[in-house]
């Protein structure tokens, strides 16, 4: 079969569809989505992502869009991932989540290793919503060499918030070397499965890394990233995915994977639902308590998120 890499499917029709729940199981009591990105392309400034050619994205995707899609699912938070580079949008949705109790954390988007850097995070680590930041696998692997970045990093992780990164499977090798680096450092590897690398070489390098950071117990995975264009199509059904969720599952056990559906760009894909149904098939088979661990319990280990709802 033939796949289609992650960078491959952007600009790709949605496709799919919902899936119906097999007869007698039952959804998880909750779902914490740790993987969303709002943003507004009416306000006055604009948005600097998505363009207006991204038809499919280029719309308001805001918490009451969110909770529309998820309809029928026990959505009962998310944590909402940078999706934009202008620096003040980092305050721009903690204003939205100030009174917005669907968002339990936000994740910005801050330079380490550059001046500002401390005073920036002094600034939003005040928020009790500000859970961390997100780095591309670009500017770890530019940082990695750098006291300054190593430095911030320190102090990210001093602060008890977390890092969630954004790469390929190349990205994994730089995991291990930082985290050899800062040892108390919560890393979130975005987007998994990855595609295996076709040359078996780089194929081995990759999958040692990935089984180095499985154990390790600071690493979590966020399964966020399992569709896949398949033949000319997507399939629905958990099946067609099983091979790479295994070896998640056999990485990194039932305590350190998290769910994040990667709305809106999962509708380039599929509907919200399908990408939920896929995931609710397969951990449905791993039982009860490893459903409920999936969907939200490990999240709070991951992000350290707060209660908001009463």
């Amino acid at each position: 079969m033939k796949q289609v890499t992650r960078r491959g499917f952007i600009g790709a029709v949605t496709a799919g569809s919902a899936l119906i729940p097999a007869k007698g199981a039952g959804p998880p009591s909750r779902i914490i989505d740790t993987h969303t990105h709002f943003y507004d392309p009416t306000r006055p400034q604009g948005v600097p992502w998505p363009a207006k050619s991204e038809t499919v994205l280029y719309r308001r995707a805001l918490p009451p869009n969110l909770q529309e899609v998820a309809r029928g699912f026990p959505l009962y938070g998310t944590i909402v991932i940078e999706a934009s580079a202008l620096f003040e949008d980092n305050q721009w949705l903690l204003d939205l989540a100030k009174d917005e109790p669907l968002i339990v954390g936000v994740v910005g988007h801050l330079e380490p290793g550059k001046p500002p850097f401390k005073e920036h995070l002094r600034r939003f680590a005040k928020d009790r919503l500000f859970r961390g930041i997100r780095l591309d696998e670009k500017m770890i692997a530019a940082g990695l060499p750098e006291k300054s970045f190593i430095a911030d990093l320190e102090r990210l992780a001093d602060a008890d918030l977390e890092l969630d990164a954004i790469g390929e499977n190349t990205m994994l090798t730089h995991l291990v070397t930082l985290s050899d680096r800062i040892p108390h450092l919560r890393v979130v590897i975005n987007h998994l499965p990855f595609d295996h690398d076709a040359d078996e070489g780089s194929a081995r390098k990759t999958r040692n890394a990935l089984r180095e950071l499985g154990r390790r117990p600071q690493i979590f995975a966020k399964v966020s990233g399992v569709l896949r264009r398949i033949d000319g199509r997507v399939p629905s059904e958990a099946t067609a995915y099983k091979q790479s969720l295994d070896e998640l599952w056999e990485t990194f056990g039932v305590d350190r994977l998290v769910y994040g559906s990667n709305w809106p760009v999962s509708d380039l894909l599929a509907p919200y639902p399908t990408v939920v149904q896929v995931v609710r098939e397969y951990f449905r088979t791993k039982g009860v308590e490893a459903t409920e661990r999936y969907f939200w319990k490990n999240s709070m280990a991951t992000y350290k998120w707060i209660e908001r709802r009463q």
